[in-house]
């Protein structure tokens, strides 16, 4: 801020006390612009950072949703055939009895173990927090924003627990191989089919929690 003093002779007290007060209010209102300018400037990065967390938050909830969909088709299936095999064992079915039915019931090509996982974005947060965008945005904005990313965090931690918990790697790779040189274990195969449904049910009761975080962060004002 630069103030130019004016060259002038004062003659009087009336002309000191004009000329400071001149002064004064040219001090007042540069530094009322400087704010001013200042605000105008945080307010526009706010609503830029806004704008790129929710269009993020969108992403990653459109992600959710798609997994949520196909994880539940995907239980549905393994759910279908772990009851048949149930059914099975039940009525004390041979082994080989039991083996062909597998067969019968999965289509090699088609049939898979997997799991849809969201990918989970959060670059435009990490970015506002880091040019500290972030501490000019709406308090409660802000607060539905940051419980949106640490659902993320959480329920990818989740994920990685209940897979150490509920799921045998080896056992999989191995029933999948049986399976293709047509000498599956039925019992072996039973036991992973019954491990896959139950990690993707947790893995939908999780997504459906974020999902409600997510939504919740685009919800009224800031959802617009």
């Amino acid at each position: 801020m630069h103030l130019e003093l004016p060259n002038v002779r004062l003659q009087s007290i009336k002309d000191f006390l004009k000329h400071y007060l001149m002064i004064v209010l040219s001090i007042l209102t540069a530094l009322g612009l400087e704010a001013w300018i200042e605000h105008a400037h945080h307010a526009h990065a706010a609503e830029m950072a806004q704008a790129q967390i929710e269009a993020e938050i969108r992403a990653n909830l459109a992600e959710v949703q798609a997994s949520m969909a196909q994880d539940a088709r995907q239980s549905k299936a393994l759910a279908q055939i772990r009851d048949a095999l149930v059914q099975d064992y039940k009525a004390y079915a041979p082994d080989d009895v039991i083996a062909r039915h597998v067969q019968s019931l999965v289509k090699l090509d088609g049939f898979n173990l997997n799991m849809r996982w969201p990918a989970l974005r959060q670059q435009a947060w990490d970015v506002a927090v880091a040019n500290q965008s972030a501490s000019w945005i709406e308090d409660a904005r802000m607060r539905r924003y940051s419980a949106a990313y640490a659902g993320q965090r959480d329920v990818t931690t989740t994920l990685g627990a209940n897979l150490a918990l509920v799921m045998n790697g080896p056992r999989m790779v191995d029933a999948m191989t049986d399976l293709r040189t047509g000498q599956v274990q039925p019992r072996e195969f039973l036991h992973v089919i019954g491990q896959m449904t139950l990690m993707l049910d947790q893995a939908q009761n999780n997504l459906r929690t974020l999902q409600a975080r997510l939504e919740d962060a685009l919800a009224g004002p800031a959802g617009h």
